[in-house]
């Protein structure tokens, strides 16, 4: 039975995923056409709503993530799915409200029953769920986990790459750990499906890839700084021969203006619509303890370039600056909750005003933190080639213990990859920010991964000296 179900496995996932976008649709137009009888005849409107709700939906499933079930979690994909749908039912709303601004229905634009707006939002997060869990359910009862090795050079390292594997059990099923240095590596991949590779120097990771693409392996590994830049090449054929072109001259002139402009719109309107929020967090500051409402600190900008950075004050005042710890003493009652929400980055749009930093771009560290970091990442001054965000790829992708080198990688391929739309991907992509809980576990290693030839670092001296 299951070895039937594995043959059809992917067109079940595909009648699922149709199903439910069918099913969210349906909700918010059948629904809706109780009061618009219209939706249900071949008018105007019918189309205007049908063409608003496809392009719109498209749209944000692009920007949000679609029903992914067997390659993440159910509770991401839940988030993903629901914002990208209350996204898609504002706009197939707002749309639906403008063609009822007529001599026969509303004389002035109106937003027509709310209430039922809500009520369509609340059956479509249940849908939803019902058919994550379900579909994760079903996707795991046909598929075995994948049976994986990983390759690194060290057990440091090796903790790296466990933390974030170990998350997803129903999918791979780590079985051993080696060292890339053993002989016999090629029997540890040939008995796997999957192949992790973290921390092996290049020469060694090309090999070990292109072992695996030639035994038909599926391969995960960290990009190096190569692997970055090259995300952003070129394909170009030079007569006949085929090269990569790569360019590093930053953004464009059109791109500066672009993304300036865009800027300035954005943190007028965030400022505005905030404006209550703010006004609210200030007499809470000032009624918890009546210090001062706002925190001002040294961060680096472009070109290494130091401003001061606006925050709500979040902590005790007259305590020692260093980076937030879980459960930190320092951080007042009201702090937590504008951490929780991010409310206390709010006045960084005033920095964006100034032109010291962007909406989205790398976040700005602090002083030492950059000297540190560039200690030991010579590349992380690439991170200042942009301005610093207030949102970025790593504060969205990241959590609260993702090393400073994964960070780095991904403020890096933000760079690298810059477009308009990747800002407005990212601007959109913030709200799930609120749904993740930052991540302050500590790490356990799995007892049933076995280990196997890991060379110490004395045994590493001794081989490079021989050789």
């Amino acid at each position: 039975m299951k070895v039937t179900l594995r043959k059809f496995g992917t067109s079940i996932m595909f009648i699922l995923k149709t199903i439910l976008y069918f099913l969210v649709f349906w909700t918010f137009y059948r629904l809706f056409a109780i009061e618009n009888w219209q939706l249900l005849e071949v008018t105007r409107t019918t189309a205007v709503v049908l063409v608003s709700y496809l392009i719109s939906g498209l749209m944000f499933i692009k920007i949000y993530g679609s029903y992914d079930v067997g390659k993440r979690k159910s509770k991401p994909i839940i988030i993903s799915l629901f914002l990208a749908t209350v996204m898609t039912d504002l706009v197939a709303y707002i749309m639906l409200c403008i063609m009822n601004t007529n001599a026969a229905n509303n004389h002035k634009f109106t937003f027509e029953q709310p209430w039922l707006l809500v009520v369509i939002m609340l059956l479509q997060f249940l849908e939803i769920t019902i058919f994550t869990y379900g579909g994760n359910a079903l996707y795991f009862k046909i598929y075995d986990p994948e049976r994986c090795v990983i390759i690194t050079s060290s057990e440091r390292s090796l903790c790296e790459v466990i933390r974030g594997v170990r998350k997803y059990k129903l999918q791979y099923k780590v079985c051993k750990a080696v060292d890339y240095r053993v002989s016999n590596l090629k029997d540890y991949i040939n008995e796997s499906d999957t192949i992790f590779l973290y921390d092996v120097p290049m020469p060694d990771r090309t090999f070990i890839v292109e072992y695996c693409y030639q035994n038909m392996k599926n391969v995960y590994f960290n990009p190096s700084m190569a692997d970055v830049v090259e995300r952003n090449a070129n394909h170009v054929i030079l007569d006949d021969v085929s090269m990569l072109s790569i360019s590093s001259k930053g953004l464009t002139m059109e791109q500066k203006i672009l993304k300036r402009f865009s800027d300035i719109v954005i943190s007028l309107i965030a400022l505005t619509l905030s404006s209550p929020i703010l006004l609210i967090a200030v007499i809470a500051i000032k009624a918890e303890d009546n210090g001062s409402i706002f925190f001002k600190q040294n961060r680096a900008t472009r070109d290494g370039k130091i401003f001061s950075v606006y925050k709500l004050r979040t902590m005790k005042e007259d305590v020692d600056n260093y980076v937030s710890v879980e459960n930190d003493d320092r951080i007042t009652k009201v702090g937590r909750v504008l951490r929780r929400f991010r409310i206390d980055e709010i006045p960084q749009f005033i920095n964006v005003l100034k032109g010291d930093m962007s909406v989205v771009g790398p976040r700005p560290e602090m002083l030492a933190n950059i000297f540190n970091y560039t200690t030991t990442l010579p590349e992380f001054e690439y991170r200042l080639r942009v301005k610093a965000g207030i949102t970025g790829y790593a504060q969205i992708a990241g959590k609260y213990n993702t090393s400073p080198r994964d960070k780095l990688v991904l403020d890096l391929m933000y760079i690298e990859e810059y477009s308009f739309w990747l800002d407005i991907k990212l601007l959109f992509q913030t709200l799930i920010v609120i749904f993740k809980k930052d991540s302050t576990e500590a790490f356990t290693m799995d007892e049933n991964i076995q280990f196997v030839d890991f060379i110490t670092e004395d045994e590493v001296e001794l081989k490079d000296g021989s050789m």
